[in-house]
């Protein structure tokens, strides 16, 4: 007999079952529950159904420890989850070009190696933002090689007067519990899931580039006939993407930004999803506090350089 119920949907459990010759334990992650029938899907990726008369004994178990993150693949992780409209190389570093719409899709990404020196790298950086009329920026982490590097170069704060941007990160496991609303998801967003992601007019160039990632999805929270709360997701390899993330100011302090990510996580679990991350500035403390408390912890900081 199970002792699971839908309540554990999300979370990581062991299973003991009977299998041809015996026994054996299954542990992974609770992704569906019906009083017949148990879907445990194992760190692996697998996906393993188990009948529930099958079953000897059943209980959630404790999340595996956050195993540190290869910050570096991150930082490129993440520019692919989102990316520019345009974009070039300099080596292995990547130019993007957005029609000015977000740092990221307008900001050198100096990840790897540019196969010239660094001055030389640079200077094709600012005449590739001069042809796109545009301000040349770097999106560096802070106190990395390149962040040095380019600052050694005569590159300045771009922006002195913002905080770091903080990366978080955790695994599904940890963040993709029962969401306490009906989150809908969609491949396509309409247009009021843009009005409820944009403060007024939506930028021309912001639906290609949301919806131009190989594998992206829409998520949002309807409350009394009003679109509530916004996200959207998209998968690189085995990591999920999370940004976008709007609540309406009348609902808030409700859960809902919980929801929305729990929701977007446990999309990405059947999409071969093992981890997850997403942006949030340093000095927005609620929903520093919302993602820590889904058990997201910080990978990195980054922010933007500019020539002088």
């Amino acid at each position: 007999m199970s002792g699971l119920g839908a309540r554990d949907i999300g979370h990581r459990v062991v299973v003991r079952h009977r299998i041809p010759g015996g026994l054996t334990d299954l542990i992974g992650v609770l992704q569906a529950w019906t009083p017949e029938l148990l879907t445990v899907r194992h760190a692996d990726g697998t996906v393993h159904e188990i009948a529930a008369g099958a079953v000897t004994a059943a209980k959630p178990i404790p999340e595996m420890p956050l195993r540190p993150v290869d910050v570096e693949q991150l930082f490129l992780t993440a520019a692919l989850g989102r990316p520019a409209v345009e974009t070039s190389y300099v080596g292995q570093w990547l130019l993007r070009a957005s029609a000015g719409w977000t740092g990221r899709g307008n900001s050198l990404l100096p990840a790897g190696d540019p196969g010239v020196p660094v001055a030389d790298a640079l200077q094709q950086a600012v005449e590739f933002y001069r042809r796109h009329q545009l301000p040349p920026q770097a999106q560096v982490r802070v106190g990395s090689p390149a962040d040095e590097a380019i600052r050694a170069a005569g590159w300045v704060d771009a922006r002195p007067e913002q905080a770091d941007v903080l990366v978080m990160h955790t695994t599904l496991d940890h963040a993709n519990g029962l969401p306490g609303y009906d989150v809908q998801l969609t491949d396509r967003p309409d247009d009021a899931w843009y009005a409820a992601a944009f403060e007024g007019e939506v930028p021309e160039v912001a639906p290609k580039v949301l919806e131009d990632a190989p594998k992206a999805v829409f998520a949002s929270i309807t409350l009394d006939g009003a679109v509530a709360a916004v996200a959207r997701g998209s998968m690189t390899g085995h990591w999920l993407g999370i940004d976008a993330v709007q609540v309406d100011s009348s609902f808030r302090r409700r859960g809902l930004g919980t929801a929305i990510v729990q929701g977007l996580t446990r999309w990405a679990g059947p999409q071969g999803g093992r981890r997850t991350y997403l942006e949030v500035v340093l000095d927005n403390a609620p929903a520093m506090a919302t993602y820590t408390r889904l058990g997201f912890r910080e990978a990195y900081r980054y922010r933007y350089l500019t020539s002088r």
